[in-house]
């Protein structure tokens, strides 16, 4: 048997009743490269490089001996060389990578150039360009192998790596005495003690992590507390007002059933709170969260998005990719401004949620899928398909349940929890001091409309921290528009007030906000300076008969 004669459809054996896959006489598994990127990210953000190199390089270390092992068990090789060589031929089958022609053997004397390394585009697509060689797990895999088949320590290392942005992976193996000191750091990555030291080092900064976490935790609960103590905070929503309290109230109830919901509420009212809330309340808890901004992406592009490709069907697309409807599956899907989807989406849009199923682009089967979907949109939907612009099916297929989402000038008993919160969290973050709101700042908050909801007011809070110069927010600190507003009066049935005392109201309250300067109040109000004298004087208040020009 030689290495040129191995067929991958002799070697792979697929049982699917059983379940079983073999590949080369031994069980296998098909994993996913961008899992095994995620994998790789998770080792380097939560152990840091040195023990996600170990665990990597020791791992492919273990695959490649067991190949080795395998191959020899199912063929009678022609000759050592040829089960030497069979190793880079089978990791190639096996679609870790592509081999240069003549570079084969990592042994010989210029080593082997590998191409369309899996391991290289994940780092690539994870971390962005390497200033290092960042092929761990294939390293290992051809040492493993290597040793195996040579029956002595062999170490194989990159120079050349396409995570770094060059052109090849260039790998060439030597012995422990060949390496001799040039590069004894990187040995180390192959024992088993280094794991160990590694291992031992990430749980301590594991330990370490989670200790700051507890104490960062325990702070911000301290702060919530002392600003808002009777306002419970699931996800940082705040509902002291009745309309708030019923649409969380609705939430949690719907949330324990598996259908879709429809939130509808204006730009940064807090519908992806709201979305959080129903999934966290959910039996999907577990699973994943995911969200995508359809208004943000082309019709092409969300298409693939939401539903995947498969390799080759556009410019790019250089391998399989499962969408977003798979990688919630278990979970929920967050389609956020659904009123933006084009007309043709829509179509494909309903056959989802329809059929339970998705077709990836350039695919002719379908898939099945067990995503929960939510939508959102601050558009009036109904509207839109009274014009025509969104279908009526698809309408009534989101909307099974809808949450309408007030605005905030619509909820004013939350507008100072909710402010105190996030002023809160803005010291927090900024290590301010800040303990609160001055009266005529709180008062001011109430005056606003805030057209721009939570998110509006989160911005202001935000600025009142950068800005304060003491220990709490003044009026001054506040944005311009929200210094300048006035409350407009609130009429309700069987209290409308007299013409005239409403005007001596917005009057006063206009007097107040300038600092007591009738000249620019009178501005304001685009009436004279005199007549505005005549009306205080009428109204009993002492006016600075100095502040009136003459």
């Amino acid at each position: 048997m030689r290495a040129d004669d191995l067929d991958h459809k002799e070697l792979l054996e697929l049982d699917p009743d059983g379940g079983v896959i073999r590949f080369a006489g031994q069980r296998a598994i098909l994993l996913d490269a961008v899992a095994m990127g995620l994998l790789r990210k998770y080792l380097v953000e939560n152990f840091g490089l040195t023990a996600a190199r170990t665990v990597l390089t020791q791992f492919g270390f273990a695959h490649g001996w067991r190949m080795a092992e395998a191959l020899q068990a199912q063929f009678k090789w022609d000759s050592e060389e040829d089960w030497r060589n069979a190793g880079t031929r089978i990791h190639t089958l096996e679609g870790l990578f592509r081999v240069e022609e003549g570079g084969r053997d990592p042994l010989a004397k210029g080593g082997s150039v590998l191409v369309e390394s899996y391991e290289a585009e994940q780092h690539l697509l994870h971390f962005g360009r390497a200033d290092a060689p960042m092929c761990w797990t294939i390293s290992g895999l051809i040492s493993g192998y290597a040793s195996r088949t040579a029956g002595k320590e062999i170490f194989v290392l990159e120079d050349r790596c396409l995570g770094k942005g060059d052109a090849g992976c260039h790998l060439f193996g030597r012995t422990r005495e060949e390496w001799g000191d040039e590069r004894a750091d990187e040995l180390r990555f192959f024992h088993a003690s280094r794991l160990a030291d590694c291992l031992d080092i990430s749980l301590q900064r594991v330990t370490e992590t989670l200790k700051a976490a507890e104490r960062k935790l325990r702070d911000h609960r301290r702060a919530m507390t002392r600003v808002v103590p009777d306002v419970d905070l699931p996800l940082g929503i705040v509902a002291k007002s009745a309309p708030m309290t019923q649409v969380l109230d609705l939430a949690r109830r719907v949330a324990k059933v598996d259908s879709t919901v429809l939130i509808t509420g204006e730009s940064g009212s807090g519908k992806e709170r709201i979305a959080r809330l129903v999934h966290d309340e959910s039996t999907r808890a577990a699973g994943p969260f995911i969200a995508v901004n359809c208004g943000a992406i082309t019709e092409t592009l969300l298409e693939s998005e939401l539903f995947g490709h498969a390799r080759g069907a556009f410019t790019g697309a250089t391998q399989d990719r499962p969408g977003l409807f798979e990688a919630a599956n278990g979970g929920t899907l967050l389609l956020d401004e659904v009123g933006e989807v084009s007309p043709g989406m829509q179509v494909k849009l309903l056959r989802a949620l329809q059929e339970r199923e998705i077709r990836r682009v350039g695919e002719n089967k379908s898939r099945r899928i067990d995503a929960r979907v939510v939508a959102a949109t601050n558009r009036d939907l109904a509207h839109g398909v009274a014009g025509g612009a969104f279908r009526q099916d698809l309408y009534y297929r989101l909307k099974v349940v809808e949450l309408r989402v007030p605005a905030l000038r619509d909820r004013r008993d939350d507008i100072l929890p909710l402010g105190r919160v996030l002023l809160a969290n803005a010291a927090l973050r900024m290590k301010r001091k800040i303990g609160g709101l001055s009266p005529a700042a709180a008062d001011q908050l109430l005056r606003y409309e805030w057209p721009g909801n939570v998110r509006e007011l989160e911005n202001a809070m935000e600025r009142a921290v950068a800005l304060a110069r003491g220990t709490r927010v003044e009026l001054e600190d506040l944005p311009e528009e929200v210094r300048q507003a006035i409350p407009k009066p609130i009429v309700t049935p069987g209290a409308v007030r007299p013409l005239e005392e409403v005007e001596k109201d917005y009057i006063v309250a206009a007097l107040e906000l300038n600092g007591g300067n009738q000249t620019h109040t009178a501005e304001q109000l685009q009436i004279g300076s005199a007549t505005l004298y005549r009306k205080l004087k009428s109204y009993g208040l002492i006016a600075n008969p100095r502040s009136v020009p003459s």
